[in-house]
């Protein structure tokens, strides 16, 4: 009996990448969830990721920060409101125009972010422990080629791994 010669057909080899991709989507943000409900269990996973973005960039208008997380700016509104309220998040008048503000991350607010990512990040090393030396080599390897794909559509992916703040 001859063997299989027959590659698997694109559309095969696509489905098992995207569910793979998937399984591993789903995966991270159980990681993140945990590690939030580890530091904080008051804050959802999408105040965080408001937060995140904040943390790494200087003060930003209302506007570019629901453009940056594609949401409507009265979301961002809403949810600076809580942010402030808990003292993460601060506004300041913006030189430039004074019917706008600028938003900024506290201290506070920064410390909370580098707890998350730092939980975060002991899971993942934990879990990256347990592949062999080639599944890593393999891993970095496939994820900076995902990273990559996507660098027009979401430009921060391939520059801030981990979100690792001075």
């Amino acid at each position: 009996m001859q063997p299989d010669i027959h590659p698997a057909t694109p559309e095969a080899d696509t489905q098992e990448v995207v569910a793979a991709v998937l399984a591993a989507s789903r995966m991270i943000v159980g990681m993140s969830a945990r590690a939030l409900a580890d530091v904080d269990d008051s804050l959802t996973l999408p105040q965080l990721r408001t937060l995140v973005v904040l943390a790494d960039r200087p003060p930003m208008k209302q506007s570019d920060l629901a453009a940056e997380l594609g949401v409507n700016p009265s979301t961002v509104l809403r949810m600076a409101d809580r942010l402030a309220a808990a003292d993460l998040l601060e506004r300041q008048p913006n030189p430039a125009s004074r019917r706008e503000q600028l938003l900024s991350l506290t201290e506070t607010g920064c410390d909370l972010v580098h707890r998350v990512m730092d939980r975060r990040s002991e899971e993942v090393t934990a879990l990256v422990g347990r592949l062999t030396p080639a599944e890593r080599a393999g891993l970095v390897h496939s994820l900076r080629a995902l990273t990559e794909a996507v660098s027009d559509t979401y430009p921060d992916s391939p520059d801030h791994p981990g979100l690792r703040l001075g």
